[in-house]
């Protein structure tokens, strides 16, 4: 039976994968710091790790066909304090480095490692249009994974979040690595937040509203890292995005209309962005128009390539459609 380990397997990312993975048949090892909690259920393990300790369950890594790496401290859960900046940085690199010491010292199978990624490398203002391509004709690129990273905060962890994993590469193991967008899933992140001025009845349209976001359905999300274990011919970076960014404005908006119930339209000015989330605030109100355009060409399919299908599935459950 084909093992796939899973770092992060119990974000909101990890959930859902490895319920997706278990339910096509594979072996599924989760790494936790207290795996003994965990029981084991059907195709189901958890496996000690330590990132601080730098320390690895050496069975765990023997067994495994495949690698996804999702670990990493929680990007918008704090405010950006230089000790929570550091955190970011380092839960990500140290983790890479467990991993890719691990497969250069203990003998093992591994056939692939799928790192996350985000498209926080490209999270800067536009530049001037230079190539065609722009959304809605207003002149804006869209950013390819060929792109160089962006100097900011963002920009400058996810550089180092891409070249600590990149050692595995020296032990002849495939690398893919998924630059992922703003994912929606009715279970949390992104789309919880979204949902809840719009309980109150307040579309929440943050500064201007012009800011464009680039975003995926979480079971596209989910099936672009089964693609990329299955299709062996995926090697690199692939922007993990849907084929149709919106602006802020119109995400508000067409999920507001998406739940038929009364709703006013709010703009919350930059200065009081900037007063509840500090320097995080400045990645809330930047665009980011990012291709997809290399991972199609490998033949993904994306089942909800726009955000009207996003929504209209992910609001199914209209009286809870976020736990």
């Amino acid at each position: 039976m084909t093992s796939i380990i899973i770092t992060g397997g119990t974000g909101l990312i990890g959930n859902a994968l490895g319920k997706a993975l278990l339910e096509k048949g594979y072996h599924v090892i989760i790494m936790s710091r207290k795996p003994v909690d965990k029981p084991i259920t059907g195709n189901l393990r958890y496996a000690a790790w330590n990132v601080e300790q730098q320390t690895i369950d050496k069975e765990a890594i023997g067994s495994a066909d495949y690698i996804i790496h999702l670990a990493g401290a929680g990007v918008a859960e704090k405010r950006w304090t230089k000790k929570r900046k550091q955190e970011i940085i380092s839960s990500r690199v140290e983790s890479s480095k467990l991993i890719t010491d691990s497969l250069k010292t203990i003998s093992n199978k591994v056939k692939a490692v799928i790192s996350s990624s985000a498209i926080g490398w490209y999270l800067t203002p536009n530049p001037s249009p230079s190539r065609k391509g722009g959304r809605e004709g207003k002149g804006l690129r869209k950013f390819v994974e060929s792109d160089p990273p962006a100097n900011d905060f963002l920009g400058t962890t996810c550089q180092q979040w891409e070249e600590s994993i990149e050692p595995v590469t020296q032990s002849g193991i495939r690398l893919v690595k998924l630059r992922i967008g703003i994912v929606l899933s009715r279970e949390g992140g992104a789309l919880k937040e979204f949902l809840k001025p719009l309980r109150f009845g307040i579309a929440s349209i943050l500064g201007s509203g012009k800011q464009i976001i680039s975003w995926i359905h979480i079971d596209d999300l989910v099936s672009m890292f089964i693609a990329a274990i299955e299709d062996d011919k995926m090697n690199g970076v692939y922007n993990a995005v849907a084929p149709n960014p919106v602006s802020n404005k119109e995400l508000i908006m067409k999920l507001a209309k998406a739940r038929k119930k009364f709703y006013i339209p709010f703009y919350v000015p930059s200065f009081i962005l900037k007063l509840l989330l500090g320097e995080m605030s400045n990645e809330v109100l930047k665009s980011a128009t990012v291709s997809c355009d290399k991972v199609q060409k490998t033949g993904f399919t994306f089942q909800f390539p726009d955000i009207y299908s996003a929504f209209a599935d992910l609001l199914k459950q209209e009286d809870h459609p976020v736990n």
